[in-house]
């Protein structure tokens, strides 16, 4: 039976993406997002967890990230989950799991929070969600 790695999540931006322009011509944006769960505890009281999560977004979906998102926005991502090694400067090694991001849709009206929203515009409709996917690489294709 075939596997299935997918991850869908919805939240905000807890920093503006970071760009790199790598050799070969490749960018990757790095940002984290928050998502937040509500639960009551034993007393009662309503309480708030939130869950961060790394983010990396790759060539013109990367491109795309560091035009469009900022920190506070809400976005919708959906991609793929993935453990990686690497060595810190001390020479240790470290794993971090990021969210490959194949599609990032932004949500709302695309406002940080806590950023003001011109008198002129608050009566007007809300925008349609602006969705921007990934291509699949030449080698990735089932054909």
């Amino acid at each position: 039976m075939a596997s299935v790695n997918k991850v869908i999540l919805i939240g905000h931006l807890g920093k503006d993406p970071e760009v790199r322009h790598l050799e070969g011509g490749n960018s990757v944006a790095n940002f984290t997002m928050a998502t937040n769960e509500y639960y009551k505890d034993k007393q009662g009281n309503r309480v708030e967890r939130t869950e961060w999560h790394n983010i990396a977004a790759w060539r013109n979906l990367a491109e795309l990230a560091e035009k469009y998102l900022c920190k506070g926005h809400q976005v919708y991502v959906e991609g793929r989950i993935r453990t990686r090694q690497y060595q810190d400067k001390d020479n240790q090694t470290r794993y971090i799991t990021e969210i490959i991001a194949e599609e990032i849709t932004m949500l709302g009206n695309g406002r940080a929070v806590g950023e003001s929203q011109p008198a002129t515009t608050a009566a007007a409709p809300t925008e349609e969600p602006t969705t921007f996917r990934q291509e699949p690489e030449l080698n990735q294709l089932p054909f």
